[in-house]
């Protein structure tokens, strides 16, 4: 009897010897339980034991790779025994019985070679048949049978799998880049080796190589030792099991493990990538008497075209010439053509070292490279996967396939560095140095391959880099300032008023005051936000970062057009709650902004009003982006940016009822959002700690700070914060507020309506009550109403 719970501790080969001879008793037990069948007369006698009967292992345990709490996957294959199916009952019944799951078929050779050849999944399978037990001849029919049916059938077979895989890829995504990845089905796992190989029996490619059967190997090890940690079949390698995983198998913690498994997914990839075209090149049918001499066609000095590819010239001299290399890829990519298998591994053994600095020449080819855009990131995985990018730059090896723990990031921090070149190449036209901006998008995390902060480590770093390439003195202080920078617009666009003098001259004299720097540090921030996310990269984002640098750009000189305008200004009113010629009544105006509206409430001055304002605007599912508040007279105008959480426009009439309501207390906001929340299910408790931050260094006017709040987002979060600063007696007079995925960033400039500065008791209160907001919990009521009826003039949210 097969002790089930003993398997998954077993090794690989183990396993898969214990199984096999479980099955070998179970087959001879079946025949020997299974009576013959009545003989006719004048028939042959029937034939006995396992003569013309094979079980035979497809799938993982055909491969020998049956992983913990895998599937068996058998075929019962015959030669037309009459008492098959009470053999293959007797046969199947004790595996159910054991608990074990099970894919089974009972076929014929000639039915199974029907099914494989127009089944691309059981034609798949079947390519890894393996007999497990019985009539050993029967098999090796079966097998032989079966792959010549799949090369005569790869013109249908291989297209339909190609398009299986890449339907699976766009589901699931691609393993290298994934920080959960699925080790089986994500585009680079376990199933491009089994493609590797379908290939080869279809004799359309070569047989894998080592270095490809190693980096299966480990993707087999890692799901091995996942499922062994968690008990059942799983291969979505999720964060809590990374951990205990990688100790399992030697490494130091989780990121190693990510990182090796991404740079053995990243190897499958390419090489099925490579694979695929192979296979698509050979299954492309030429009419008869067409089969003429490919046409070579001269890209650059010892480079040409070859059909779909680019090879090296006949009288190219790569050991003689350092500047091939790069001449080459840049050809390849200006052509949007691979560079071919070959071509890279005689590069990859001949090319000579790089002088240093790098020739003019050299430089300008990379130029070139990094250029053209979208076809480079192809052309420089190709580099990278040869080891050719790591031998122009050693530094690469320190971010190569190194995951980024954070959900914004789509890529790892070289991928990143490479998509973020190819976005800045459609920005060359904004600046006047796109060289610069080119290599700055190239290097501008480079740091993240050391400890500390990556912005002020890479600075030194790129700095030597731009000169190991050769670039003047002052080109590399440039570039090394757009690292050390390369989050100063975006960081302050998002989190400071970008209409305080203050925040314009601290942009202005960290950029040295010099109008070209701050040109390449906006593209190389559009750049960065497009290589990320959208989430970290909205059209509202862009918008903000463009009118800090109008603002910036303003102040360093003469502006050739008109002055930027406020960014946030009130608009008209379009609906108006209450009795007409009212002083007290609230006037709603909605116009469309990027990305989403822009929404300007007035009504009478009251300590609170900001904080009521969002409160209604949360209460209809609008997320703020951006605020500011005015004062004129009795009449308060605060003017929020927004974006409907769920598509729905908002709506004047009911937001200016809303907001009178809530004046009026005859809206319960902090129970209403309660129960939106609830309905939601929108809760920031899962996410990481609040952080409270101060910057009173940044402002304009004495006792005004600015209070910066990260938290995880949630509705009606604005209202709450608001809320505990007006309970603290402090007076909201602008917000910045961002939200970047499942993360809020507010900042808030508070003053004492004294206008005395907040001191550190006051400010310890205030953490306090924010971090609080940021729970979810709401102030008193009584406590605010109390300062509602405090009398005199007030100031956005001043307390009485």
């Amino acid at each position: 009897m097969l002790d089930t719970e003993a398997l998954p501790a077993l090794s690989r080969a183990d396993r898969v010897a214990a199984v096999d001879g479980w099955l070998t008793g179970l087959l001879a037990d079946a025949v020997a339980g299974t009576p013959p069948p009545r003989q006719r007369r004048g028939a042959p006698p029937p034939r006995t034991g396992t003569e013309g009967l094979a079980l035979v292992a497809v799938g993982s345990l055909g491969r020998r790779e049956l992983p913990p709490y895998g599937d068996l996957d058998l075929v019962l294959v015959h030669d037309g025994r009459p008492e098959i199916a009470a053999l293959a009952d007797a046969l199947w019944y004790p595996i159910w019985d054991a608990g074990l799951r099970m894919d089974h078929s009972v076929r014929t050779v000639a039915e199974a070679v029907g099914v494989a050849s127009v089944d691309v999944k059981a034609g798949l399978g079947l390519l890894d048949a393996r007999l497990v037990a019985g009539d050993a001849e029967l098999a090796g029919t079966l097998r032989t049978a079966t792959r010549a049916s799949w090369r005569q059938s790869a013109a249908t077979l291989m297209p339909a799998l190609r398009d299986l895989r890449r339907e699976r890829a766009r589901q699931v995504g691609e393993l290298a880049f994934l920080l959960e990845p699925d080790l089986k089905e994500a585009y680079g796992g376990l199933r491009e080796g089994q493609v590797l190989r379908a290939a080869a029996a279809a004799q359309l490619a070569d047989e894998p190589t080592e270095e490809a059967e190693g980096a299966y190997t480990l993707l087999l090890d890692a799901r091995d030792e996942l499922r062994r940690r968690t008990g059942r079949p799983n291969d979505l390698l999720v964060r809590q099991e990374q951990r205990p995983v990688a100790v399992a198998l030697g490494w130091a913690d989780e990121d190693t493990l990510l990182r090796e498994v991404s740079l053995a997914g990243r190897r499958l990839a390419f090489l099925a990538d490579e694979t695929w075209r192979r296979v698509e090149a050979s299954l492309v049918r030429r009419p008869r008497g067409r089969y003429r001499r490919v046409r070579r066609e001269p890209l650059a000095e010892g480079i040409v075209r070859q059909g779909d590819e680019v090879v090296l010239a006949r009288d190219a001299k790569p050991a003689a010439d350092p500047g091939l290399l790069l001449r080459g890829a840049a050809a390849a990519a200006r052509a949007d053509l691979p560079l071919s298998p070959y071509t890279l591994k005689v590069l990859a053994v001949h090319s000579p070292p790089m002088p240093e600095p790098w020739p003019a020449e050299v430089r300008w080819s990379f130029l070139r490279l990094l250029a053209s855009g979208r076809p480079a990131v192809a052309v420089l995985e190709q580099l990278d996967q040869e080891g050719l990018l790591s031998r122009l730059l050693p530094e690469w090896d320190r971010v190569r396939s190194l995951p980024q723990r954070h959900p914004w990031h789509r890529f790892t921090v070289d991928r990143h560095l490479v998509e973020a070149a190819a976005a800045a190449a459609e920005l060359t036209r904004d600046v006047d140095r796109p060289d610069l901006l080119l290599v700055g998008a190239f290097l501008h995390d480079i740091g993240k391959g050391w400890p500390g902060d990556h912005s002020v480590v890479g600075e030194p770093i790129a700095a030597e880099i731009a000169t190991r390439m050769g670039f003047a003195p002052a080109d590399v202080e440039t570039i090394a300032i757009l690292v050390r920078h390369h989050l100063l617009l975006p960081d302050t666009a998002t989190r400071r008023d970008i209409d305080d003098p203050v925040t314009i001259q601290r942009v202005a004299g960290t950029i040295g005051s010099d109008s070209a720097v701050l040109q390449l540090l906006h593209a190389l921030a559009q750049a960065d936000g497009a290589a990320t996310s959208s989430s970290a990269w909205s059209p509202w984002k862009a918008h903000l970062v463009a009118a800090l640098v109008a603002r910036v750009q303003a102040r360093l000189g003469p502006s050739q057009g008109t002055a930027p305008q406020p960014l946030l200004h009130p608009t008209d009113p379009q609906v108006r709650s209450g009795p007409a010629g009212v002083p007290d009544a609230v006037t709603v105006g909605v116009a469309d902004v990027a990305d989403g509206q822009q929404i300007t409430i007035g009504a009478p001055d009251r300590p609170g009003l900001f904080s009521l304002c969002a409160g209604v605007l949360a209460l209809n599912q609008l997320d703020v982006r951006a605020a500011k508040v005015e004062v004129e007279g009795d009449r308060g105008t605060a003017v929020f940016a927004v974006r409907p959480r769920f598509g729905r426009a908002p709506v004047p009439e009911i937001l200016a009822d809303g907001v009178r309501a809530a004046l009026e207390g005859t809206l319960p906001l902090a129970d209403r959002l309660r129960q939106r929340e609830a309905d939601y299910r929108q809760n920031g408790a899962r996410s990481a700690a609040p952080r409270v931050s101060w910057h009173n260094g940044e402002v304009t006017g004495d006792g005004t700070g600015i209070v910066e709040v990260r938290a995880g987002d949630r509705a009606g979060l604005l209202y709450r914060l608001t809320a505990a600063l007006v309970a603290e007696g402090l007076d909201v007079t602008s917000a910045r507020v961002e939200t970047l995925g499942g993360d809020a960033v507010d900042s808030f400039y508070v003053c004492n309506p004294s206008g005395t500065p907040i001191d550190g008791d006051q400010r310890h209160r205030i953490d306090e009550a924010l971090v609080a907001a940021t729970a979810g919990a709401v102030p008193d009521p009584m406590r605010i109403e109390a300062l509602h009826s405090g009398g005199g003039e007030g100031k956005g949210d001043t307390p009485g």
